[in-house]
């Protein structure tokens, strides 16, 4: 295996993780519902509450900042 790509994707890994630990519980959960589990926009709005205009903006919202934060660590 090539240790130079396993440095990347750990080190991958370690910033997706505290990036999602800084986040407000709900908006984590969002994400980690979506993106983890697969979960669709309209279960989540109703597990949530909210309507799913507002789970899409959240959801938009936090993958824009992940990106950034990632592009700035120059891991993108």
């Amino acid at each position: 295996p090539d240790t130079s790509a396993t440095m990347e994707d750990w080190e991958l890994a370690r910033h997706i993780g505290a990036f999602l630990k800084g986040l407000p519980e709900h908006k984590r959960n969002l994400f980690l519902r979506r993106y983890w589990y697969g979960e669709s926009v309209k279960e989540l709005a109703t597990a949530f509450g909210y309507r799913e205009s507002k789970v899409k903006s959240i959801l938009f919202r936090l993958r824009n900042q992940l990106w950034k934060e990632l592009k700035k660590e120059e891991l993108l």
